[in-house]
């Protein structure tokens, strides 16, 4: 609490203030009410039984996915290198990998030289790549 005048702290039941010799009027202690009952509407209202929430039991033999998602397209990690070394200037790597949009852009500028050596690139690091790592970048599961 401080003065209204001079802003001094005070203390607690005091009736004028040390500092400046303000008068302190003392404020009336708040007077809490009860919250009013009201009764919520029928909709609203809990039922008198409820049934325990269920628990969820994963079954023992799934294995966790690790990020790999089941509805994924199988591919092969072996069949994606190869394609992307010998024919990778043009795309094939990428439509066979499901990924039609950068296979268009491959056939777009594949007279350009660039996509195939990029292609090139790609091949060996999809052979030299972990399983995992190929799974998760390119969405697909293999055989």
């Amino acid at each position: 609490m401080n003065c209204p005048q001079c802003g001094a702290p005070l203390e607690p039941n005091v009736s004028k203030c040390k500092y400046c010799g303000e008068a302190i009027q003392q404020a009336p202690a708040p007077q809490y009410q009860q919250p009013q009952q009201y009764q919520q509407p029928m909709y609203q209202q809990q039922p008198m039984y409820q049934q325990p929430p269920m628990q969820y039991q994963q079954p023992m033999y799934q294995q966790p996915n690790d990020g790999i998602n089941p509805a994924w397209p199988i591919k092969s990690k072996i069949a994606a290198g190869i394609l992307a070394l010998l024919v990778g200037g043009i795309g094939i790597h990428k439509f066979y990998l499901g990924k039609i949009g950068m296979g268009v852009v491959y056939l777009l500028f594949c007279w350009t030289g660039i996509p195939a050596i990029v292609g090139f690139i790609e091949g060996i690091i999809y052979l030299c790549s972990n399983d995992h790592n190929f799974q998760v970048k390119n969405q697909v599961r293999l055989q």
